[in-house]
């Protein structure tokens, strides 16, 4: 864990370095009041226009969709990694609120512990990737704050999890970014 946020500070800080380009770092504020699910990320502006950006993100506590959590013995115990491509629809140079598309690889990893019928714990192997689609829109004040919508649908390749949940998983959140 200690790894993976220092890679990410040290990312931060190289892309920091360079003052003419962009970036971003954003939570979605949405998951993390609803589902207790940290999700941070990390956006780099590829041009100057802010049309395009490659994104990373960490999901901490990250769950199936929204699946209960908690109740009757059920607790997901997984964390998950996106990396993502982001095609933003500026129509002003002058305001760069849009709305965007952001196709994706994700994976996450850990388990889902449940009850089966004798009051047995089960455990479900949530190791999988995915492949999706994300859309939104983002609204930029004053240049630097930036909050949105967004709702994102995967594919996963593990059929344990299909099995157990379903083979296609929807998202939604609420993000708060600050550009620099």
């Amino acid at each position: 864990m200690k790894k993976v946020v220092l890679s990410f500070l040290l990312l931060v800080i190289t892309f920091y370095s360079h003052a003419q380009i962009r970036n971003e770092i954003k939570l979605n504020i949405f998951n993390t009041i609803a589902l207790g699910s940290v999700e941070f990320g990390y956006e780099h502006f590829i041009d100057s226009t802010q049309s395009q950006s490659i994104g990373v993100e960490f999901l901490i506590n990250d769950r199936f969709s929204y699946y209960p959590h908690g109740k009757d013995g059920k607790e997901f115990k997984t964390n998950s990694y996106l990396v993502s491509y982001n095609f933003y629809f500026i129509q002003d140079e002058d305001d760069p609120s849009s709305f965007y598309i952001s196709p994706f690889f994700k994976y996450r990893a850990g388990d889902y512990l449940d009850l089966d019928e004798n009051n047995n714990i089960r455990e479900t192997d949530m190791n999988s990737a995915m492949i999706g689609i994300g859309a939104g829109y983002k609204w930029i004040y004053n240049g630097q704050l930036a909050l949105g919508p967004f709702v994102n649908i995967a594919r996963g390749f593990s059929k344990e999890v299909a099995d157990k949940f379903s083979a296609v998983e929807l998202n939604a959140g609420f993000s708060i970014g600050y550009r620099f």
